[in-house]
């Protein structure tokens, strides 16, 4: 069973909608017990990382997080979700995230030109870097994606398991271990997003 964590933050629906189109079942969930005993769990968000932040704190469900990543379960966050699995934010301030990604969020306006648009939004190609990671086993590199954000992970080069081209290299996907995380939205993404989901349902556990 796939477990997407509900705290108030996120595209919950069309992520479980999108697990029922590859034939998956994912609960939306608040409830601790049944979130430690899922076989896989997704971390969703959209909006503001300090507000994002306190409602998961608020709830809870940050230590759930973290129990559900030192116990060797898949865990993915997604966009804003994938954001807070790192150390710290410099979104309008400096906030504190998960710890679980080495690394830290920073605004994309440092590194790309003036020109582009702020937010960052539509599709752009995938760059594979390392090994290709389990959760592109179904993808070729070049295939494109969906983005919404107007922030991105720096100082996780040894996480980072693809990047993007808008401007300047931006961080697409980081994995450390059972814990991973998508800048782009699988679920906005078509048949890419789809196939990045199946792969996720396929994933084991892991021995931490």
């Amino acid at each position: 069973m796939v477990a997407i964590v509900d705290y108030g933050v996120g595209n919950l629906f069309s992520l479980q909608s999108s697990f029922a189109a590859i034939g998956e079942t994912a609960v939306i969930t608040g409830d601790k017990e049944t979130l430690l005993s899922a076989d896989r769990v997704i971390l969703p968000g959209v909006g503001a990382f300090e507000d994002a932040a306190k409602k998961l704190k608020e709830s809870g469900l940050d230590e759930v997080v973290r129990q559900i990543a030192n116990k060797g379960t898949p865990l993915m966050g997604i966009c804003l979700g994938m954001q807070m699995l790192f150390e710290k934010s410099y979104e309008f301030g400096e906030w504190q995230g998960l710890g679980l990604i080495p690394g830290e969020i920073r605004p994309i306006a440092e590194v790309i030109p003036k020109e582009y648009k702020i937010p960052h939004i539509g599709w752009n190609a995938l760059r594979f870097q390392g090994e290709k990671h389990p959760l592109f086993k179904y993808l070729t590199e070049g295939e494109h994606v969906y983005f919404v954000h107007s922030f991105y992970g720096v100082n996780c080069k040894e996480s980072v398991i693809a990047d993007t081209e808008y401007g300047a290299y931006l961080t697409a996907a980081v994995a450390k271990g059972n814990v991973m995380g998508c800048q782009f939205h699988p679920e906005k993404s078509g048949k890419a997003g789809l196939s990045i989901l199946k792969a996720f349902t396929e994933m084991g556990g892991v021995n931490r």
